[in-house]
């Protein structure tokens, strides 16, 4: 065991020789407030998140058009899409809504979206016809029945498509004879829904979602009013949304498959409508598509060994150097003294 001391480096010094200072204690506080600053410096900047954005093009998945595929084979091929939208002024008996051309009143809707993938109508609450009006006061049942609120989840395919939510053919066709002609062309029922008038399309959209939402993002899908004040009430909300496939990766966690929306939208007035021979009825129309490229947005942190060698390092290179410039301050000292003397 003695050879193994000639390779100490770290000699022990004697107590008797050792002597402590005033000056000692206060270079000690020193370096030890500058390693403790440096100390919570480095974990805040370890805290921090680094986020990483990249582009790449988006993965080629085929589409599965067939209903009678099963669940397995759906899956990837399909995103959810949520709706929650309130016509204040448009009751559920004249509102229709069609995916892809396949409407409500066709017939075809059901076909193709059956439950619990599907849409439905109700009367407005409260709150959601105070926030589609606009209007401060309560709402009576009677007031919010003249109202609706289409709401639901459908599965759909990942291709471009269209989504309308507009007047129906039927309502459409009585309203337009009585207003021009005088002729009801449903005596029976009820009477004129509309009271002389076209119907006033003004809606909210609560919340419109394609997928997962992009955590980090806002959607400009929601609570977005689209109001018809041209006098009439009638216009269409044409309403295009470009969809970017997202991968967000958050730091101990699972990537998450998101999307992301870039919309832009317009009111179409009727006289336009007229001009065109559209066959589109008022209301709202929502055209999505998805993009080629995909975007990946991953959070990260400073590898932990990174870390705390970072730790070890300031720690103990604070204390090795205030050690060398103490040293070399008490031996200039010296120095001098002697040759004062």
């Amino acid at each position: 065991m003695a050879p193994l001391r000639s390779f100490d480096a770290f000699a022990k010094p004697i107590d008797g020789i050792r002597e402590r200072s005033v000056a000692g204690g206060f270079i000690t506080l020193l370096a030890a407030s500058a390693a403790g600053l440096l100390f919570l410096s480095q974990i805040v900047v370890y805290l921090q998140v680094e986020i990483r954005h990249s582009m790449h093009l988006a993965d080629s998945v085929p589409s599965v058009l067939f209903n009678n595929a099963s669940p397995k084979e759906l899956l990837g091929h399909r995103i959810p899409l949520r709706v929650h939208v309130t016509f204040p002024h448009l009751h559920c008996g004249a509102l229709d809504y069609a995916h892809d051309g396949n409407s409500l009143s066709s017939g075809k809707f059901e076909h193709y979206h059956k439950p619990p993938f599907t849409f439905s109508k109700r009367k407005p609450t409260v709150p959601e016809y105070k926030a589609a009006t606009g209007s401060s006061e309560a709402a009576s049942a009677g007031k919010r029945a003249q109202g609706c609120t289409l709401t639901g989840t459908l599965h759909i395919p990942r291709v471009g498509g269209t989504l309308s939510v507009s007047v129906s053919p039927e309502a459409w066709r009585r309203a337009t004879s009585l207003l021009s002609f005088g002729v009801d062309l449903n005596p029976t029922d009820g009477g004129d829904p509309f009271h002389g008038k076209l119907p006033n399309v003004t809606h909210l959209v609560h919340d419109v979602t394609f997928g997962a939402p992009f955590p980090p993002g806002d959607n400009p899908l929601r609570d977005a009013h689209h109001v018809m004040d041209n006098g009439s009430g009638v216009a269409l909300a044409n309403v295009a949304v470009k969809l970017v496939p997202t991968t967000y990766k958050r730091t101990f966690r699972p990537a998450k498959e998101t999307y992301q929306a870039s919309v832009s939208r317009h009111i179409v007035q009727p006289e336009t409508l007229a001009a065109q021979r559209s066959t589109l009825l008022p209301g709202m129309l929502v055209t999505y598509d998805f993009t080629p490229l995909a975007v990946s947005h991953v959070e990260s942190r400073e590898n932990w060994f990174v870390f705390l060698s970072s730790l070890v390092g300031i720690v103990g290179g604070v204390f090795v150097m205030v050690g060398l410039v103490s040293g070399c301050l008490v031996n200039s000292a010296q120095a001098v003294a002697k040759k004062m003397d």
